[in-house]
């Protein structure tokens, strides 16, 4: 395997931000919780930027709710980040993590399937069976190595998991140990070293799926994470965020200003079941996030760069938005044929005109 991460799609935050990661570092002259690679101050600078030593802006909410979500692990307590569905929440956990320990890889992806084991621990079963249990047949979890490490963890979408997987976290939030029972003597307790603690993740559209305990739920600080609320604000992620997304992909042309403004209202429209003016629309039951606009924008652009070499238009936003609509009802794409017959026409401009004339590219 190559050591280049230039060929990687997706490095994690402390691959991709390491510069700013050792600027900040050099800088910093504030106090640190013990255990942590950065005070307070700088792992907010490293989340909401700071312009004096050139780090960038990473992520679009209340600056208040970084706030929180640090005092919350350096006090010890797990945090649980909420929201909607592409608010996020991943990308924050993972920001605070690099931030915090250096790291953001230790990753729980929480599911239906997702055992104890993947994450406390397992097995070598030919070093079990030939030598018993011992520290060199143990294969440590990303929670294991976290509290042995001091370092932080991430537990992604965890009210996927079953209820009885969830709760092997209450030991170690409560206590600060995890019990190795097949081993004796010292190496039968982890003890967590200073800079352990979780960071959760939930979907509140996965609420009531596996509900947590209440002992659990004791355990964690809740933060809520909220979509971008002004329209300014996510037109520039968009274009960001797509921009270096359609780079990455070989896409010369660089999305167009308008046709992102087009994307955009559309998408906080359908959202909010709400017009600009404040007329009411069908709301769709699909998950209009601005993640999910990043991805429609950057597949307006491939589109449009590798079948006939310009940056893609409103036509692109149709054939593109079928596949976002479509997801969890077939009445989301007669909805949406709705609002590109009757929304889109009410509006000026030649890009609203365009997207209201390719209403017939959607299926069905």
């Amino acid at each position: 395997m190559s050591d280049d991460t230039t060929e990687f799609q997706r490095p994690p935050a402390e691959v991709r931000f390491a510069a700013e990661l050792d600027r900040l570092r050099e800088d910093d002259t504030g106090p640190r919780p013990p255990g942590w690679a950065l005070s307070l101050t700088a792992a907010r600078r490293f989340i909401v930027g700071d312009d004096a030593l050139g780090v960038r802006r990473k992520f679009v909410g209340d600056a208040a709710l970084i706030d929180r979500a640090l005092v919350t692990l350096a006090t010890s307590r797990g945090l649980m980040l909420v929201g909607e569905p592409g608010t996020a929440k991943s990308l924050l956990s993972e920001l605070i993590a690099a931030a915090v320990s250096g790291t953001s890889t230790l990753t729980i992806q929480g599911g239906a399937a997702t055992t104890e084991d993947q994450i406390t621990y397992s097995w070598n079963y030919a070093l079990l069976v030939a030598e018993g249990p011992s520290t060199r047949s143990l294969v440590p979890a990303p929670l294991l190595t976290g509290m042995a490490e001091g370092r932080t963890v991430r537990f992604e979408e965890i009210t996927r998991c079953p209820l009885e997987v969830q709760d092997s976290l209450l030991s170690p939030l409560s206590d600060r140990v995890l019990a190795v029972p097949e081993l004796s003597g010292p190496d039968a307790m982890v003890f967590a070293r200073d800079g352990f603690n979780v960071i959760a993740t939930a979907n509140t559209r996965d609420r009531g799926v596996n509900e947590m305990s209440a002992a659990l739920k004791r355990r964690f600080n809740f933060e809520t994470v909220f979509p971008i609320a002004d329209f300014g604000t996510e037109l520039d992620l968009v274009e960001r965020e797509a921009g270096r997304l359609l780079e990455h992909s070989g896409v010369e042309a660089p999305p167009r200003r308008d046709v992102l403004e087009v994307l955009v209202t559309t998408f906080r429209e359908l959202r909010d079941a709400t017009t600009e003016d404040g007329r009411t629309l069908d709301r769709l039951s699909a998950v209009m996030s601005t993640a999910e606009a990043v991805s429609v924008a950057h597949q307006i652009g491939v589109r449009g760069w590798f079948l006939r070499g310009e940056p893609g238009g409103a036509a692109d936003i149709v054939e593109c938005l079928a596949g976002t609509a479509a997801k969890d009802s077939p009445d989301d794409l007669a909805r949406l044929r709705r609002y590109l017959e009757q929304e889109a026409a009410r509006r000026g401009g030649e890009q609203w005109r365009a997207l209201h004339a390719a209403r017939h590219l959607l299926p069905g």
